[in-house]
């Protein structure tokens, strides 16, 4: 864990960096600051003994220069405003990066959905989405929420319904990520995870290696991490370790199959968990799939061509980023390198993909999911697949200029700078600057 983790403050930091490089405006870098619209909702909910809840619910609206706000809505305990800011201020930058007609919103709720029934997590989501919908702040040429932690299609469809409800007409682009039964969209299961490839393979090409070149190390076996693994594999590229919450397993000779690591999940409930209880683990099994345990920090330190970090945010840290053996890190979840830690990567040599590139598959699929939601019409995977190619091969090479112009910046700063460019040529459009 990260110490002293401050999303925000590290969303500024970087913001700075790239801003002081471009000699942008102060009257631009401060509009870019500074979310539009922060709303703070009371959620009230009745738990299935009839007792009536309230907990704190959040959406923050960071920039609508090119388009209406886009981000996911994430229930977790820990999801407090100081997060949420620095999500949906990413999520700006992140459309911009990959050039889709969207602004960056993020919502959430501060719960532990584990603790709630069935029922009462669907009292909860249709409070936060009826009040958001009645203050006016959700609506399909507006605000467009998504999934995110803890949040899945069936919350999505509830929000929808809801809202739909509230207008007295349906209008399902309100919200994306829904089941395919109501509007969601082909691809959009595995979106981040191809997205993330699509850019690890743009990267390679321009370093002239091969997938069947390189040695990968995963962090989280989620759904991000367990298809871009899957990916990965196909490919030819050498998954040498994954972990999960519980811990991660390292392949003594070239790689996994991929089909074995959901086995082991599958079996034991966790990677570890197929081979070890508690403290107990069967050596032979272990000897037998040519299989060691790692703890999460082990795997961070592997010396791999790519880390893929698929889990959470704030892992690699000014405590461990002199530990990272790794020639180059890919970031397919949210903030997980803090900008201490990137500094010092950077003077190493490491170089690391950023979120805002490398995990923005995701949002661009549901941008295609909003289009064929306002359209009517109903894409074939396959043209879902090319299309999200083509915008995140163009984004890379959009990147690559950008590292050209400026010699001295890292990809971070290089994808920043982009994003940036692209909003204040907006908002200069508009006459807000």
């Amino acid at each position: 864990m990260a110490p002293n983790k401050k999303p925000y403050q590290n969303f500024l930091d970087n913001l700075r960096h790239a801003a002081k490089a471009i000699s942008l405006a102060p009257s631009a870098l401060e509009k870019l600051e500074t979310p539009e619209a922060i709303h703070e909702f009371q959620v009230a909910f009745e738990r299935d003994n009839g007792e009536r809840v309230i907990v704190p619910g959040y959406r923050v609206q960071h920039n609508s220069a090119r388009g209406p706000y886009k981000g996911g809505i994430r229930f977790h305990p820990e999801a407090d405003l100081d997060e949420v800011k620095a999500l949906a201020a990413l999520m700006s930058l992140k459309c911009a990066v990959v050039n889709i007609p969207m602004g960056g919103g993020k919502g959430g709720v501060t719960v532990n959905p584990k603790e709630l029934s069935h029922s009462e997590l669907e009292r909860m989501s249709r409070a936060y989405f009826r009040i958001g919908t009645e203050k006016g702040v959700f609506g399909v040429n507006r605000d467009v929420p998504a999934p995110d932690v803890y949040t899945t299609p069936e919350i999505m469809a509830w929000m929808m319904d809801e809202h739909e409800k509230i207008l007295g007409y349906k209008s399902p682009g309100v919200i994306t990520g829904k089941p395919l039964e109501l509007g969601g969209s082909l691809g959009r299961s595995y979106a981040t995870s191809q997205g993330g490839f699509y850019i690890l393979q743009n990267y390679l090409q321009s370093i002239g290696k091969k997938p069947s070149d390189i040695t990968v190390a995963i962090q989280g076996f989620g759904n991000a991490g367990s298809y871009f693994a899957e990916m990965a594999q196909e490919a030819g590229c050498k998954v040498r370790a994954v972990s999960d919450s519980q811990g991660g397993l390292m392949h003594h000779e070239g790689g996994f199959a991929v089909e074995k690591l959901h086995k082991y999940k599958q079996e034991g409930g966790s990677l570890r968990g197929n081979f070890c209880e508690g403290d107990t683990c069967d050596i032979k099994k272990m000897e037998e799939e040519k299989v060691t345990m790692l703890s999460n920090e082990e795997l961070l330190q592997l010396d791999v061509d790519v880390l893929v970090l698929a889990a959470l945010d704030g892992v690699v840290h000014r405590e461990n980023a002199e530990k990272i053996q790794a020639k180059a890190i890919l970031e397919l979840a949210n903030g997980p390198v803090t900008a201490e830690a990137d500094a010092m990567l950077e003077k190493r040599n490491i170089d690391v993909l950023p979120d805002i590139l490398a995990n923005a598959g995701g949002v661009t699929v549901s941008y295609f999911e909003w289009v064929q939601n306002r359209s009517g019409d109903v894409w074939e995977e396959e043209y879902v697949n090319s299309k999200l190619k083509k915008i995140m091969d163009h984004a890379f090479d959009d990147l690559i200029q950008i590292k050209r112009k400026y010699p001295n910046a890292s990809y971070r700063q290089a994808a920043f700078i982009l994003g940036m460019e692209r909003i204040t040529n907006a908002m200069g459009l508009r006459g807000q600057i």
